[in-house]
């Protein structure tokens, strides 16, 4: 079970703005990037009287941050059990990752159609960012470091619709990212599959674009199912 200096650490560093935020929201937040980054390991159970002392809150806004936890897939509540952090499954890998490479695919599609110039520099300087960020040994740069690279993609899409059902979707991918890029032989894999799809987009081909997303979410997704299929023992 997660030690509670795990928790003290995701309570100190809520930023400015969740400070401010309600207290449900504060706590949510906080919960939230515990959950994505790691430091709260799926299966682990989330009681709400510890949490509430080690986050110096009532019940009520833990037992409310937890309920919002669930909306998001992020924890599950079992009757009779209380709430757990929702474990990472082969299945549940399959269908987000079903779903990323379709939408990665059309993104870098319309991207490689409709991105402007100034869209292409700043994708380009995406490409930079993220080389130096793997440079660093900072899991959590690293992984915003790519969060921001697809994020420039969607935007030279130029599709809203597109960008919801991604963000619909972005906690679970944030999972599946944060673990993928923890062990830094995959550095170099992600750097020259970002560099050809960025290629691709630039030189406005539409086909190489999207075989280079297709490509790039292919590779993740083996990997992490191996991760998963080899943690449960299967």
């Amino acid at each position: 079970m997660m030690g509670e200096d795990n928790l003290k650490i995701s309570a100190m560093s809520m930023t400015e703005q969740q400070q401010s935020m309600p207290l449900r929201d504060a706590v949510f937040q906080s919960l939230r990037k515990a959950i994505l980054t790691g430091k709260i390991k799926p299966g682990e159970r989330l009681t709400e009287v510890r949490l509430g002392k080690l986050l110096g809150t009532s019940r009520t806004p833990i037992r409310e941050a937890i309920r919002m936890l669930e909306e998001d897939g992020l924890v599950t509540i079992i009757p009779g059990s209380g709430a757990r952090v929702a474990r990472m499954t082969a299945k549940d890998l399959q269908e987000v990752m079903e779903i990323r490479s379709v939408l990665e695919q059309l993104s870098a599609g319309l991207a490689s159609e409709r991105s402007t110039d100034e869209e292409k520099k700043r994708l380009g300087e995406a490409c930079n960012a993220f080389i130096i960020s793997t440079q660093t040994g900072d899991i959590l740069r690293i992984a915003e470091a790519d969060v921001y690279f697809h994020e420039q993609i969607l935007k030279a899409a130029k599709n809203e619709k597109l960008g919801a059902i991604l963000n619909g979707l972005a906690d679970n991918i944030y999972r599946y990212r944060y673990e993928y890029i923890q062990d830094d032989d995959r550095y170099e894999h992600l750097i020259t599959e970002h560099s050809d799809i960025y290629r691709a987009i630039y030189t406005g081909n539409r086909e190489a674009a999207e075989k280079a997303a297709r490509n790039h979410i292919a590779r993740q997704w083996k990997y992490i199912r191996d991760q998963i299929i080899a943690e449960d023992g299967e």
